[in-house]
């Protein structure tokens, strides 16, 4: 317990350089402070069973916060562009993502079809509407505006399926509904984001369905193939997936972050504020779209998770595609992170409180 308090301390001294760097008029100076901060932060929370779920969030943010303060880092090294990795990392977490499925997860649709049906029409429904309101509200130039609307149109991630599981949700529905939703994500994306984000930005529906079906469906596909024949018989690479899934996840982040620094510096705070509504309000919408059906307490609060969190990965390579990572990808940069934290909390909450129809 010593061990993580030490931490603590070290998080407590990085705040108060920071602070003496900033009234020194010293800010810029201040990085490696910052980074020491939330690494600090990510070591000490491992100590706290409450706190423990928000490590990767800080270590998101010292990534973040590294790529802010010295974006030449994590942009090229030589001829090198760090961005071309990103899609071949998110092609590796959809294959993670379907080593952990298998073929009986789309059965679930034949157990629940309402609670699966409900869940990919809302998904589908609220968060591209939500993400069009306020991307037109917003102000922001079109093409940041834009990818509002495209985390918004973005189909479910595997961090779902973690959140329903320790918030006392459905996981088996949550599982399902991840799967259906990333199986329609070729079709409805594209056709969405033609409908809600064509004025914002030019949008060719049958590219961005070949490049959904390249970064998500196929690697999806062959690793649920891997997971068919091969299950058990490599626990090794059980075990490794998780890790190569955050790192892909903090790698994407972190290059979005230093390729759109300027923009992050000049419209950061506004972008947080309208992603933070986006996320907190598909969460509220997605809960009492449920309850409007007199579905259970468990599969209300899977469905509320489920439309409420977004598979960032899968914007970000988009973007990528497009040739707009600091622009259009700027939104699925912020979303990730902040849609980890309100994650985290609300299952935190829900975990104490047990299901009102199963006390």
């Amino acid at each position: 317990m010593r061990f993580y308090k030490t931490f603590y301390f070290l998080a407590l001294l990085s705040i108060l350089i920071i602070l003496g760097l900033i009234i020194a008029g010293r800010g810029p100076q201040s990085g490696p402070a910052v980074i020491l901060l939330f690494m600090a932060l990510a070591v000490g929370f491992q100590g706290n069973k409450g706190l423990k779920g928000f490590s990767y969030t800080m270590i998101i943010l010292a990534s973040v916060s590294a790529a802010l303060f010295y974006p030449a880092a994590f942009t090229r090294w030589g001829t090198l562009d760090l961005s071309n990795f990103i899609v071949p990392l998110i092609q590796l977490i959809m294959f993670g993502m379907g080593t952990s499925m298998s073929f009986n997860d789309f059965a679930g649709i034949v157990k629940s079809p309402t609670g699966v049906i409900l869940g990919v029409v809302s998904h589908f429904l609220i968060m591209p509407l939500l993400g069009f309101a306020l991307a037109y509200f917003s102000g922001l130039p079109p093409e940041i505006a834009a990818g509002i609307i495209l985390i918004g149109c973005s189909p479910n991630g595997m961090a779902s399926n973690v959140i329903s599981y320790l918030a006392r949700a459905n996981v088996a529905l949550s599982v399902t509904i991840t799967a259906i939703s990333t199986s329609l994500s070729p079709f409805f994306t594209p056709l969405l984001m033609k409908l809600l984000a064509g004025q914002l930005i030019e949008i060719n529906v049958w590219y961005m369905m070949t490049e959904i079906l390249k970064m998500v469906i196929l690697p999806i596909a062959a690793g649920l193939l891997f997971n068919h024949f091969f299950h058990g018989k490599l626990r090794w690479l059980d075990r490794l997936m998780p890790y190569v899934s955050m790192f892909g996840i903090a790698f994407s982040i972190v290059v979005i972050a230093a390729a759109g620094r300027n923009n992050l510096l000049s419209i950061g705070p506004v972008l947080i504020v309208i992603v933070l509504i986006h996320n907190i309000t598909g969460y509220f919408l997605g809960y009492w779209s449920a309850r409007l059906f007199k579905m259970k307490e468990r599969d209300c609060r899977t469905i509320a998770i489920e439309v409420g969190m977004q598979n960032g990965g899968l914007a970000t390579g988009i973007a990528k595609g497009l040739g707009k990572l600091a622009t259009l990808g700027l939104a699925a940069g912020v979303f990730g992170p902040l849609m980890n934290v309100t994650g985290s909390v609300l299952a935190s909450w829900w975990h104490k409180k047990i299901p009102k129809d199963e006390v």
